[in-house]
């Protein structure tokens, strides 16, 4: 079947989650220039297939899938779809979260949840709306009630709207810290037992927070919120119930002080992982290992994800493929969406190689999470490259 995937004509996700590899969604890659908009008919009269019409390279190439929502509304809908196909009942999630899409602090403290025992993936909001988008994927997730949440179906995270038919649970709070604070206090009742790590932001670096989501939802860390200058009392409460936990500072000085890491150092210890730009902080987070916490990725064999840095609820609709599949962490791109060098110097360092036979060598995959205008099709084409197994031992001329 043909997808035409030109800007005037957009596919409902839901449809082509089903049509093309259970993850495309409306609004989803932009013909190319010279693309002819009337393929050549086949002989049986029916237009031919193209690879404008059927998405590629933008939709995916040999080592990236793309998930390409015109917006982060629409990448978690997909997203959710791609982890849980819902086709089964054991394809289905125990419960969904709804957050508000222009609240990205919310978004991003609401990945936890995407970790066991909750298992629940974000579904983004329009306020006290819920766009077509996520109506559709939450309809077809159809959860069947977590046990760890009371039987809940849904969890409610700030001002959300409440899906009829749907058991649902209320998470609120006055301000992101609170609001942080009481996201966590929910994954430590549905946990039994508090986490022995904890993330702490700034409360105004959206892109430093954004490779949190990834972590978070993998391990079931939570993450609270601080400003840059001083620690909010919900915050010094939540780390308190945690009863001195390993505290990872993500970004630098001017994301978190030195003042607020010296503040922290009364709730447990503290580590800051950090860089000069956020891609450069998304990769070392991605390379950082400190005991059980942090991805540790220093050699090939791995999943990653890649998103927008000007779209920061964008982590939230990822968390479900960096913690399922192939994990891996969350990378950005440059705000233009081209791949930033330190990102490509990253992928160099862990690409793939063989001796003898690429069957038996390990593989990188990449998840794109955005339409090319949030990850144009150049980068997807040098992330692909760079992911490629390749011959360690080449003798060729």
């Amino acid at each position: 079947m043909g997808l035409n995937l030109n800007a005037r004509h957009r596919i409902s996700p839901i449809a082509l989650l089903l049509a093309v590899l259970a993850i495309l969604v409306s609004g989803c890659g932009k013909a190319g220039p010279g693309t002819d908009p009337s393929p050549a008919a086949t002989a049986s009269g029916a237009p031919a297939a193209t690879a404008a019409t059927l998405g590629y390279p933008a939709l995916a190439t040999k080592n990236t899938t793309r998930v390409a929502g015109a917006d982060a509304t629409a990448d978690a809908a997909a997203a959710a779809l791609a982890v849980f196909p819902s086709t089964s009942a054991a394809s289905r999630p125990a419960a969904v979260t709804l957050v508000d899409a222009a609240d990205w602090h919310a978004a991003i403290a609401a990945s936890v949840l995407v970790a066991p025992p909750v298992g629940a993936p974000v579904l983004l909001t329009a306020g006290t709306s819920l766009p077509a988008s996520s109506a559709d994927a939450l309809k077809r997730l159809a959860p069947s009630g977590s046990a760890a949440l009371g039987r809940a179906q849904v969890v409610r995270v700030g001002a959300t709207p409440t899906p009829p038919g749907l058991r649902s649970t209320a998470v609120a709070g006055a301000d992101p810290a609170a609001l942080a604070a009481a996201i966590d206090r929910v994954a430590t009742g549905a946990a039994l037992e508090p986490s022995a790590s904890v993330i702490v932001l700034g409360d105004d670096a959206p892109a430093y927070a954004m490779p949190a989501a990834a972590w978070a939802a993998k391990s079931g860390d939570p993450i609270l919120f601080t400003g840059r200058d001083a620690l909010p009392a919900a915050t010094k409460a939540a780390l308190r119930r945690h009863g001195k936990p390993a505290i990872f500072v993500l970004g630098p000085e001017s994301a978190v002080s030195a003042s607020v890491a010296r503040d922290l150092r009364a709730y447990g210890t503290v580590s800051r992982i950090s860089g000069a730009t956020p891609q450069a902080a998304a990769v070392a987070f991605a390379r950082y290992a400190d005991g059980d916490f942090g991805w540790g990725i220093t050699d090939p064999g791995h999943g990653l994800v890649f998103a927008d840095p000007t779209q920061p609820a964008a982590a939230a609709a990822a968390a479900p493929l960096a913690s399922s599949g192939s994990y891996g962490p969350l990378l950005l791109t440059a705000d233009d969406g081209s791949l930033p060098d330190t990102v490509a110097q990253f992928l160099l360092d862990i690409q793939p190689g063989y001796d003898a036979d690429p069957v038996r060598g390990v593989y990188n995959h990449a998840w794109l999470v955005g339409d090319v205008q949030a990850i144009t099709e150049d980068a997807q084409s040098r992330i692909d490259a760079l992911l490629e197994i390749s011959p360690v031992n080449d003798q060729s001329p």
